[in-house]
């Protein structure tokens, strides 16, 4: 398996590099974009069967993303701007990786 296909060193590099340092958001937005994904691995994880250190990139489908705004919406109550602000975080990490990645252009495309 490739390392460009392992999905933690680009949410690593994500939250390091683009959040932090290229785009330098405020420290709320940071934890947001942080928090969102961490609360959408573990779902991605028991929906595919892998554990979290071992999903792909392409693990990330826009259905799993549907099924996980709708969960968090649903099942946990949220309200529909945190729902939102999830949402946001999974499109802007779907743009990096995209942007520096040309194997994942179609990807980043569909979600």
């Amino acid at each position: 398996m490739r390392d460009e296909a392992l999905l933690g060193p680009w949410i690593r590099r994500f939250l390091l590099e683009h959040v932090v340092a290229e785009r330098n958001l405020a420290r709320n937005t940071q934890q947001g974009y942080r928090d969102g994904l961490c609360q959408l691995l573990p779902f991605v994880a028991k929906r595919v069967g892998k554990s979290i250190d071992r999903l792909n990139v392409v693990d990330l489908s826009a259905e799993l993303i549907r099924a996980f705004l709708t969960d968090i919406e649903v099942t946990r109550r949220c309200s529909i701007a945190t729902r939102n602000q999830s949402l946001a975080a999974i499109r802007a990490f779907a743009g990096f990786v995209g942007e520096h990645s040309p194997v994942h252009i179609e990807w980043s495309g569909q979600i």
